[in-house]
């Protein structure tokens, strides 16, 4: 029958065999084993060798003794797994006999008993792919497997998932494996090693099994291990394993947590649930907290909750009506309320000689500039140096005056930054805004308009007087009105899915006399209002809008904007975006393929799909004619929209943008720069901030531009001295060159967003999170930098307004059960992954102490340094609610 694994003694000369009394001949390396086995060894040896005998014996008894002894040495030998146990190494040269044996037994106990020993046996002799162990194991007794030990147990998870897969190709019963399956998952989830029991499951596709075997003690392990492991999953597997895991924190009642999972499914049916199913008033509010922050537009009713004054005080909450409070309590806290100039953030005194000199000139280009850094350094706070100077007349002489400094279209900007000063302060901004107004100039009607988009972005209001006060303007003469209107409502009701505003944007799409840049501002407008709401009628609009462009106005730069409308429906929706995607292969061939690179990126955004990424990436690899080439600047964004979802992708995305940046053409090296940007954005990387100081000084000014706007995106509201450092020596660089110049200010403007109190980062949550108004803000303004020329140092440079989509305090505000804040002990440091670790491993290192409100880096965690209160969420970022720990007692 089976062939015996002992290679016989062909080459040893005869006399070695002679020296050594061995029960069967064997080869010389195994005689000196024999000899330096010690005397407890060496009685095992023969002890099992009898066994083996023993077991051949015709008599059942004897065989039945033999084998329960060999199952008793094997057992009490498994205990640890370092080395090969003894009695497993000295049975292996049997294991062909055994097996010969077992095939002529009759059907009997000792037949089954026999079988268990050779599934043990088959752990360390079988042949690769043979599956022996659980070929026996099947045949062998219905016993308890985990006596055997943990890495029998792991062998068969892995036998089992071949075999699996070899059953479902050949459509063969799995019930059998099924029933082992559910014994190991219950050994694991009982042993701590809830991942290898998560993979098995996975493998054989019945992770419903989990929600059974997982308890208190072991629940948070398993679903940090489901959540963590959900972007290396395909689609639809992703969505499954999430799906569980919200099962699961439901079941324990972990509420916050499964809040989380269900945002991050983009369920509303789930985050409903979770409403009603808990019954805490203070935890529903900390519910409000985090559905304000993710930017959700949300709708309590009288079910979720049913005290109306209570449910007037937790919508307010979704809506981000308290944000102004908070972020200003902040503000106040580390005592950064003094007023910025963009002097103080420019600091020429440190620049040797050559550039001051040329400071001086007050051209329109350097105050446009001066007008965007004011507006991000002094965003939030309510007060600056230039925008909002109480009047010294009571014509408001000095407001007036910076201004009037702007020309044109840089007034529109400069009123615009009138709402970024105010952001969030939606009454005592509309006030400020509204002497704007009566302005006979109609950049800066233009630029109020825009300013009281950007002021309520990201806080709803009841009465919405966003949409009051800009409706009226949209259907205005002039067109620089018209899209200060158009772009202020997709600021305001970004996410929000309000049908009157699809109502009134879809009429300007379906316009033939409507300019093109109207309808470029309407179709993104609406990817923002509708952003990942796959909503069929704005999508419809916006591509009967790009099949009725001529040829010439394909050629032009905003003409791009449209396609980006399209994607941003489809953000992170995978395949939904399909039938559209199909549709844009029928446009004309100027930007055919543009609206798939557009469209395939937005889809896939912040999924990791790694198919995805080597398809863009074959896009970027062609060399490509001069007007063909196009497609490629947005291919090269969506390998990071699609990468940034996991820190490994992103590391290995940063790697391939490298070598794009050594082997692509032109038109690559000047995206990849933005791409570098959104991979860190507000999270300053060392080895990327160096690609981009080198890239600054690139012979191609369009590649130096694109490089130091991504400097301040991946120095946003961080503060960095090392960028702000490469920042002035760039503007003592090039302080002859105007366009360069002002984006070198814009940056600098950016690294001191709010003072260093704001992130652009998309990802919240510990990285768990994607906001998708916040990542569609950000993706906007880098598909307009892909051509800086003709749009941002055009004349819509207010564009870099959309970053305030993406602006969001980073702190963590502790506030008591009335909302209050108060002030606690923290510990905050870098985030440790804890994911699959055994015991209990800490969740931060390096940490220091500090008392709340404090700021958090990319990649810092907390965690409260007190048991005096409970946080009433896992994770602590933005507002958290303390309720006080009953148990507490004072020393």
């Amino acid at each position: 029958m089976a062939i015996d694994p002992k290679p016989s003694n062909n080459g040893a000369p005869e006399e070695a065999l002679l020296k050594v009394p061995a029960k069967d001949p064997k080869k010389k390396k195994d005689e000196k084993k024999e000899e330096d086995l010690s005397d407890e060894d060496l009685a095992l040896k023969e002890q099992l060798e009898l066994y083996v005998e023993r077991v051949q014996d015709s008599d059942p008894g004897i065989q039945k003794l033999a084998l329960d002894s060999m199952r008793q040495e094997i057992r009490t030998s498994t205990s640890s797994m370092t080395s090969v146990p003894k009695p497993l190494k000295f049975l292996r040269p049997h294991y062909g006999t055994l097996k010969s044996f077992y095939e002529t037994m009759g059907d009997s106990d000792q037949r089954k008993y026999l079988a268990d020993i050779l599934s043990v046996l088959a752990l360390t002799m079988s042949a690769e792919g043979e599956r022996e162990s659980l070929k026996f194991r099947l045949l062998g007794s219905e016993g308890d497997i985990g006596s055997w030990g943990h890495e029998y147990v792991r062998n068969l998870a892995g036998e089992i998932s071949q075999e699996y897969v070899h059953r479902q190709t050949e459509e063969a019963d799995i019930d059998d494996l099924m029933g082992l399956v559910t014994q190991i998952v219950a050994f694991h989830m009982k042993h701590n090693a809830e991942p290898e029991a998560v993979d098995l499951l996975m493998e054989v596709e019945d992770l419903d099994l989990l929600t059974k075997h997982v308890d208190a003690t072991n629940y948070k392990r398993t679903c940090l291990y489901l959540t963590s492991s959900a972007s290396y999953l395909p689609g639809p597997d992703d969505m499954l394993v999430l799906d569980i895991a919200h099962a699961i924190y439901l079941k324990f009642k972990e509420y916050p947590s499964a809040l989380r999972v269900a945002l991050s499914l983009d369920n509303l049916q789930y985050v409903k649930e979770v409403f009603t199913l808990c019954d805490d008033m203070l935890q529903k509010k900390q519910f409000c907290y985090i559905l304000g922050r993710h930017g959700v537009d949300f709708v309590l009713d009288e079910d979720m909750i049913a005290d109306d004054d209570e449910r007037e005080v937790m919508q307010e909450l979704i809506n981000n009506a308290k944000l102004s409070e908070g972020y200003l309590n902040l503000a106040r806290d580390i005592e950064v309320m003094e007023p910025k100039s963009p002097e103080d953030i420019y600091k020429v005194h440190l620049i040797d000689g050559r550039a001051s000199a040329g400071a001086s000139v007050d051209s329109a280009r350097q105050n446009l500039a001066a007008t965007f850094v004011n507006a991000f350094v002094n965003a939030g706070f309510g007060q600056d140096k230039l925008m909002t100077v109480p009047s010294e007349s009571s014509s408001g002489g000095s407001t007036g005056s910076w201004l009037f400094k702007n020309k044109e279209h840089g007034k529109a900007s400069a009123a615009a930054s009138l709402g970024m000063i105010l952001l969030w302060d939606v009454d005592s901004g509309l006030a400020q805004i509204d002497k704007y107004f009566h302005s006979t100039d109609n950049h800066v009607i233009a630029g109020a308009l825009l300013g009281v988009g950007i002021v309520n972005c990201g806080v709803n209001n009841d009465c919405d007087p966003a949409l009051a006060l800009l409706a009226d303007y949209i259907d205005k003469e002039d067109s620089t009105v018209r899209i200060g209107a158009i772009m202020g409502l997709g600021l305001a009701y970004a996410g929000s899915q309000n049908e009157q505003i699809r109502a009134k944007l879809s009429l300007i799409l379906g316009d033939s006399k409507a300019p093109l840049d109207v309808i470029a501002f309407t179709a993104i407008s609406l990817g923002l209002v509708y952003v990942g709401s796959c909503n069929e009628e704005v999508a419809q609009s916006i591509i009967f809008s790009l099949m009725d462009r001529s040829e010439s106005e394909l050629g032009e730069p905003l003409t791009r904007l449209l396609p980006l409308g399209l994607g941003l429906l489809y953000l992170g929706k995978q395949e939904s975006v399909e039938a559209t995607a199909e549709v844009s292969k029928t446009f004309n061939e100027k930007i055919r393929k543009y609206c798939d690179m557009t469209l395939m990126s937005c889809a896939y955004a912040g999924t990791g799909n790694v198919l995805k990424v080597q398809n863009l990436l074959g896009h970027c690899a062609q060399h490509l004619e001069k007007g063909d080439e196009t497609h490629q600047g947005p291919a090269v964004l969506g390998i990071a929209m699609v990468a940034m979802a996991e820190e490994l992708g992103l590391e290995m995305a940063i790697r391939s943008l490298e070598h794009l940046l050594q082997y692509g053409e032109q038109n690559i090296r000047r995206a990849v720069p933005l791409a570098l940007g959104l991979l860190c954005i507000s999270n300053p990387k060392v080895n990327v901030m160096d690609t981009l100081s080198r890239l600054s000084h690139d012979t191609d000014s369009e590649v130096a531009m694109a490089a130091i706007i991504s400097l301040g995106l991946i120095g946003a509201g961080t503060n960095n001295a090392r960028i702000a450092g490469m920042l002035r020596n760039l503007s003592s660089y090039y302080y002859k060159e105007a366009s360069p110049l002002f984006c070198v200010r814009i940056a600098q403007g950016l690294v001191h967003l709010g003072k260093g109190l704001l992130t652009l980062a998309p990802y919240h949550s510990e990285r768990f999170l994607l906001s998708p108004t916040a990542l569609a803000g950000i993706i906007t303004l880098l598909h307009a930098c892909l051509d800086m020329k003709s749009i941002i140092l055009g004349k819509y440079h207010y564009v870099l307004y959309f970053v305030v989509l993406a602006m969001q305090p980073r702190m963590l505000m502790t506030v008591d059960e009335d909302l209050k804040p108060l002030s606690v002990p923290v510990r905050v440091g870098q985030a440790v992954d804890v994911v699959g670790q055994a015991g209990r491993p800490k969740s931060i290192t390096g940490f220091q102490t500090h008392s709340t409100p404090v700021l958090l880096a990319a990649g810092d965690r907390a965690e409260l340094a007190t048991e005096k209160y409970i946080p009433l969420t896992p994770i602590l970022e933005g507002f958290v609610i303390l309720k006080k720990n009953p148990d507490y007692r004072e020393d």
